[in-house]
């Protein structure tokens, strides 16, 4: 009789100190819904908004799993852990004095403290795969100033910007930022996702409290122009070799695509998948996408989102390198569009992982002559 294969031990970490940690929670609930059981044990990881980490070992991890403004973690059905580094493998759950090693980690981790390479540098440290980009494309894609930069600096077109940060905020007025910049504006935090800290810019007398706005989340935050076009989105698979999704498109029954737009309201916005694009079109937002997630030294997933303009060109807005993965979010909705479902997506997120992680063992860690 065949010797049963051993599972590969998952641990999903979700939640985290940042202002996204409910946005977290809702596709954590959705990836470990979609784990093969078959394949795959699951550990499942909560970190709450003090930063401490809970290990769950049962369905009632969260706490109304339903409700997006409800929702949190469940704290009396998990334990405080902590990380140690292991004999064989990297990553240790601690729990009454017992050892728990993980094969790979998936951080379902949205915003700063989880999708900025601070926990990607973690696990790096402590020798355990990952799923997703790694510690520079996790912090380049982070900081939407230097993603911009970059972007730039290798000739993939995006919004004209200015950088402001805290000691510059009192010499920026809007007659300076609207003379650079025209108007309307964006206002935004350099380092936060799922648009927080976003406000649009129409008047004078709405700029001063945007910029303040945007200064609670961060001490960088960019003034953009706005952009005048279709938001079209494509999602990003592969290590070496990454392949694009069809494109979908954005259709917000806001002012933009907000946080409530995104995550709250059902009915915030039309996502059509696939966008109605022709085919070159399709093409090159495809192409730029690809182009903009090497660029940006990515692996493993990314989403990048782009404006098409009227006149054809493709505008690259940003990426997420850890994208939503709620039931409403555009990444797996587009990989299903693409041929490839949310289990499967899952699956090969975590093959991409190991694949990371084989590659890299056979680089030298010291000289040698």
């Amino acid at each position: 009789m065949a010797e049963k294969k051993k599972k590969i031990r998952v641990g999903v970490i979700f939640g985290g100190k940042s202002t996204e940690h409910e946005v977290s929670l809702q596709s954590a609930k959705n990836v470990v819904a979609a784990l093969d059981t078959e394949k795959y044990e699951p550990v499942l990881i909560g970190i709450d908004k003090e930063g401490k980490w809970h290990k769950s070992s049962g369905a009632e991890y969260l706490l109304n799993s339903e409700n997006p403004k409800l929702i949190a973690l469940n704290k009396r059905a998990a334990q405080e852990v902590g990380l140690t580094t292991g004999e064989k493998s990297g990553l240790i759950v601690l729990k009454s004095g017992e050892t728990e090693a993980l094969d790979v980690v998936f951080p379902v981790l949205h915003g700063p403290l989880g999708e900025d390479g601070t926990m990607q540098g973690l696990l790096k440290l402590l020798d355990v795969p990952f799923v997703g980009p790694g510690v520079l494309g996790s912090a380049i894609g982070m900081d939407k100033d230097v993603q911009k930069r970059l972007l730039q600096a290798a000739g993939i077109p995006v919004a004209k910007f200015l950088t402001v940060r805290a000691e510059e905020k009192g010499k920026i007025t809007f007659a300076k930022v609207q003379k650079a910049l025209s108007s309307p504006l964006f206002v935004k935090p350099a380092n936060a996702g799922s648009s927080v800290g976003v406000q649009k810019v129409k008047k004078e007398g709405d700029f001063a409290a945007a910029v303040a706005d945007a200064f609670k989340y961060d001490s960088k935050i960019l003034i953009e122009e706005a952009i005048e076009g279709r938001e079209i989105e494509v999602a990003v698979l592969g290590n070496e070799n990454p392949i694009a999704s069809v494109p979908g498109e954005i259709k917000p029954n806001h002012e933009f695509y907000s946080y409530e737009a995104k995550y709250i309201d059902e009915n915030g916005a039309v996502c059509e998948i696939p966008a109605k694009l022709s085919p070159q079109m399709v093409k090159k937002v495809q192409e730029t996408a690809l182009a903009a997630f090497k660029v940006l030294e990515c692996e493993g997933m990314s989403r990048v989102d782009t404006f098409v303009t009227k006149d054809g060109q493709v505008i690259v807005n940003e990426i997420n390198t850890i994208p939503g993965f709620t039931k409403i979010s555009m990444y797996p909705k587009m990989w299903a569009a693409s041929g490839i479902s949310y289990a499967e997506l899952i699956d090969r997120l975590i093959e991409l992982a190991l694949e990371r992680a084989k590659r890299e063992k056979k680089l030298q860690t010291s000289f040698q002559e």
